[in-house]
């Protein structure tokens, strides 16, 4: 069982290169190939590794923090972007710090924000 750990330990502390290296060796020699972001990928950030993992996000999630003075203007742009009936709406921007839209594109997400923000809503891009 010892032993175990310490394997789990070395592969944990992979570097990138490591990881890469001992992919190859599993793929070449025992014909074992992980799975898309199997676990040798999630082995952990080495370095500068978790950097370049914030850089490459694709979804992102805009955040509706406020309605501001002009309500029933976010409400309809908020109807208009979710297909989401009056009531419902109202509810979605009344609660505040709710999410208007989750998983889109960067340029969707940037698009939505500057739509409800000219209707007066304050709004965040997580």
């Amino acid at each position: 069982m010892a032993d175990l750990k310490a394997l789990a330990e070395q592969i944990v502390n992979l570097t990138l290169l490591e990881a890469q290296e001992l992919k190859t060796i599993l793929k070449d020699e025992y014909g074992i190939e992980p799975a898309a972001g199997g676990a040798v990928m999630m082995a952990g950030p080495a370095g500068d590794a978790g950097g370049a993992a914030e850089e490459e996000k694709t979804e992102f999630d805009v955040i509706l923090k406020s309605a501001g003075d002009k309500k029933i203007n976010v409400i309809k742009e908020v109807r208009g972007i979710t297909g989401l009936g009056l009531k419902e709406a109202k509810e979605l921007v009344e609660a505040g710090g709710k999410a208007v839209k989750e998983g889109v594109s960067k340029d969707e997400a940037e698009e939505l924000k500057k739509k409800l923000e000219e209707a007066g809503a304050e709004v965040e891009i997580k």
